[in-house]
């Protein structure tokens, strides 16, 4: 039986250019979901998972991520001196979050890839196992996306890859899993990726959405990735080839997520997340459903028409 996971790394250096101009001074991850910026979604479901050590790894330009979980006791005085104690409760705990999660920050260095800034946060964890989830992914399930990988590694001792089920003709959005074997529970012992293959080319029906157990030997891959870029300064250095390298003679793991996925990289994906959870507000879900059905009724009162 593996020990479990204290640590997790999520990277938030990205430019977020699929959504600029909205992102040209505000970074991604800060950019609102409901009434949370969305790297905060993500914070809430590791420390609701048990991780005890956060790394945000960052690039120029992200300070205002680390202005959100910085404590504030003035703005929290002020608050409460004006009566509003709700409103002060609410910002002291996003910052305990940034306490019980242990969020600290590093600035990212090396080659471009999403292999960097695990490769960075790498340095500090020693040889123990962390999660990597990325800061613009939302789950909606039961059981937090964290916890479940968590348990997959539990029993197994192998990295994980976090998996949901896709429709064939989403194939050339995402890597997709060559499955080996089903082991039940959604858990599957894969034996590599294929990114973005034609629908006819998938070699199975699930997608890779972005959530990872990173362990030690995943770390050497990206390493050796590194080194041959230094060598010859040529492409990019990327998780999923380290892990496609890994794979090739040892063994790797995805689990089928149970619960509901909002990606909110491009615009049309962030408006969906938006939307699902305004819905899922007791109180703007009832007003949002009377709009639809509103503008639905009198196409000429769209704003936007």
């Amino acid at each position: 039986m593996a020990t479990t996971i204290r640590r997790a790394v999520i990277p938030a250096a990205g430019l977020g250019s699929r959504l600029l101009p909205l992102t040209k001074a505000t970074p991604k991850e800060m950019l609102p979901v409901g009434d949370k910026p969305v790297i905060e979604h993500t914070v809430r479901e590791l420390v609701a998972s048990g991780i005890t050590d956060i790394t945000i790894v960052v690039s120029g330009g992200k300070s205002l991520i680390q202005e959100h979980f910085r404590p504030n006791p003035a703005l929290v005085d002020q608050l409460r001196a004006d009566g509003k104690a709700a409103y002060a409760d609410a910002v002291e705990e996003v910052a305990e979050l940034s306490r019980r999660g242990h969020i600290t920050y590093l600035d990212q260095h090396g080659p471009y890839g999403n292999g960097t800034p695990v490769l960075n946060a790498a340095r500090n964890f020693g040889d123990e196992p962390m999660l990597v989830l990325w800061p613009d992914d939302v789950f909606v399930a039961k059981v937090p996306r964290a916890q479940q990988l968590i348990r997959a590694y539990e029993a197994t001792s192998c990295p994980v890859l976090a998996l949901m089920p896709m429709e064939p003709g989403d194939s050339q959005r995402y890597g997709v899993p060559v499955v080996k074997e089903d082991l039940d529970d959604g858990l599957l012992r894969i034996t590599g990726l294929v990114e973005k293959p034609k629908p006819a080319d998938a070699p199975s029906a699930y997608a890779a959405i972005g959530g990872y157990v990173v362990t030690p030997g995943i770390i050497d891959e990206l390493r050796e990735q590194t080194k041959r870029w230094y060598e010859h300064k040529t492409g990019e250095v990327y998780l999923t080839n380290a892990l496609n390298a890994y794979a090739a003679s040892r063994a790797v793991y995805g689990q089928v997520i149970q619960g509901r996925w909002y990606d909110t990289g491009n615009p049309a994906d962030y408006l969906v997340a938006q939307f699902a959870s305004a819905l899922a507000h007791p109180e703007y879900g009832p007003l949002l459903r009377q709009l639809a059905r509103d503008l639905d009724g009198h196409p000429s009162a769209n704003p936007t028409s």
